[in-house]
């Protein structure tokens, strides 16, 4: 799979073999579980249903695929939330979607579709025109009452409030609901539901070619919509084998570095506004609003820029956009010096983040953490340096690394990734040779206009590719990108068409989601929405 390593184990041996890679393997991260319904393949296997599970090794330099066949989805497999805290909303997931049962799993249940929702969506024979409507809510006590029992209380008896945090919260995203325990304004126990966003990018995916679904991954996470292209065409690239001219490699370094400091500057003034530090806001948020204008000038397009194609780009740089760029940066650098001076070492500011919701170097391995919320956690894994790739083994910057891993850490292992990021977008802009922005195969991007309306040959050739897509080897494959919130990957199954037969994509944000109930419990709930702040959770990556 992508010169992965695939091992295949029969369901009765699955927990048995998981062990084995954590233990005496040293597989410690559960990357990511999903399935593939193999109803409509032309070659499909043994079994209908197979579940996949990615491994990453603790040296974060190899990665094992499991494979498992799932001969009744009712009796499913089992689970593996005994061995890593990942699996259990990854298994929900997969049950949600496909109606895998996961047994012996302490919460099985739907979790990216509401409660009402009929069926298993990724199962190919569920039409995509299919539609449900949700009437009721649930009042999650189901999730929260064990928690409780768990910590020792008692609800009526040890006089709990039951509370919930969202999702009508200006801090909450507008999705996310969270509901607490508390004793007093200490939070004894939570639990967070999502869903209210999910809209079916997954089996969107299945219907439409590989181009069209670009725009599609814009509103993945919407404060880096760049990345999310970028990482989708990688992948897809990846897979077609083909290597991009040297210019558009700079390009997309440059527009992936200036997303990642967008998305963090959305983060840090998003959280200091939290804890009322209105001033701060201003001065990370307007230098945003600077680099807004110039994506805006570039792509057309402010929040969702659908820029990227598979093998290059919709255009080359405009003329002036360096002068632009250069004032950009500039006001970046303004805008966090003058935070920093503000926020650094005032008393306020650091009692409110410090030993706040930390969490411990295993815990976030196993959470499946990625990105700064890893880093902020003492563990040194950055895909730019573990894999690198588009040339960023050649760049001269630094991989930020936290110690504690708490609400502190998490805020300025960001802030100082925007300075780095700086550092590798001027080193980029010096270096970016002049040549073309697309690679020169005719089945892969669209031939010039004056091609198209000028011969048959260039008519035709853009016809098949708009209508019948760029044709994908059969195969599987797994790409993963360094995102601003963590691992970005897309798991793509091909049938060897225009149109993949499947789309899978590992959520940074679906993963830290999951661990913000349990790191909570313990703290306040003032503490609560910082540490959420600090996660920095975009819904509609987590949702898709």
């Amino acid at each position: 799979m992508g010169g992965m390593p695939v091992i295949r184990v029969d369901e009765t041996e699955l927990f048995r073999a998981a062990s084995f890679l954590k233990e005496r393997q040293r597989y410690t991260m559960l990357l990511e579980i999903t399935a593939v319904d193999w109803l409509t393949s032309p070659k499909p296997p043994s079994t209908r249903f197979e579940t996949l599970y990615l491994f990453r090794h603790e040296d974060f330099a190899r990665t094992v695929a499991l494979k498992v066949a799932v001969h009744d989805p009712e009796q499913g497999v089992d689970s593996l939330t005994p061995l890593f805290l990942s699996a259990d909303w990854l298994e929900r997931e997969v049950y949600d979607q496909y109606g895998i049962v996961f047994k012996n799993h302490p919460c099985l249940k739907r979790i990216l579709n509401h409660l009402q929702f009929e069926g298993y969506p990724l199962r190919k024979d569920y039409p995509i025109d299919r539609r449900h409507l949700c009437t009721e809510t649930q009042d999650m006590m189901d999730e929260l009452g064990p928690l409780i029992e768990t910590e020792g209380y008692d609800l009526a008896n040890d006089n709990l409030m039951v509370l919930n945090l969202g999702p009508s919260h200006p801090a909450s995203h507008g999705t996310i609901r969270t509901i607490v325990a508390l004793d007093g304004e200490r939070i004894v126990a939570g639990a967070s539901e999502i869903g209210y966003l999910h809209r079916g990018f997954e089996k969107s995916c299945e219907t439409h070619t590989y181009n069209q679904i670009i725009p599609y991954t814009d509103r993945l996470n919407y404060c880096s919509a760049l990345m999310n292209n970028i990482a989708f065409a990688k992948t897809v690239e990846e897979m077609l084998d083909i290597q991009l001219p040297d210019r558009a490699i700079f390009i997309r370094v440059v527009l992936a570095e200036l997303s990642r400091i967008i998305d963090h500057l959305v983060c840090l003034a998003a959280g200091l506004l939290d804890m009322g530090a209105q001033t701060n806001y201003w001065y990370l948020f307007n230098p945003r609003n600077d680099a807004y204008d110039f994506l805006s000038k570039l792509t057309g397009a402010r929040l969702t820029n659908s820029f990227m194609r598979i093998g290059g780009m919709t255009h080359d740089l405009y003329e002036g956009w360096r002068e632009d760029l250069d004032d950009v940066l500039k006001k970046v650098r303004q805008g966090i010096d003058e935070t920093l001076r503000m926020v650094a070492k005032n008393r306020i500011f650091n009692e409110r983040v410090q030993e706040i919701s930390p969490v411990s170097a295993e815990d976030a391995v196993s959470w499946g953490f990625t990105g700064p919320n890893l880093r902020a956690s003492g563990v040194p894994y950055d895909l730019r340096f573990a894999d690198p790739y588009y040339y960023y083994d050649t760049f001269d910057f630094d991989m930020v690394v936290g110690s504690v891993g708490d609400t502190h850490d998490r805020m300025m292992v960001r802030f100082e990734e925007m300075l780095q990021s700086i550092r590798i977008i001027e080193q980029a802009v010096e270096r970016m040779p002049q040549g073309p922005v697309n690679v020169d195969d005719r089945a892969v991007t669209l031939p010039p206009k004056e091609e198209v309306y000028n011969t048959i040959e260039g008519t035709m050739n853009q016809f098949k590719l708009i209508f019948e897509g760029v044709k994908v080897p059969a195969g599987e494959y797994y790409g993963a990108f360094e995102a601003a919130n963590g691992e970005l990957g897309f798991y793509i199954v091909s049938d060897g068409s225009g149109t993949p037969y499947k789309v899978k994509v590992r959520a940074p944000s679906f993963l830290h989601m999951q661990a913000y109930p349990k790191i909570i419990v313990d703290y306040q709930v003032a503490d609560a929405i910082m540490t959420l702040g600090s996660l920095n959770i975009i819904a509609g990556e987590m949702d898709r």
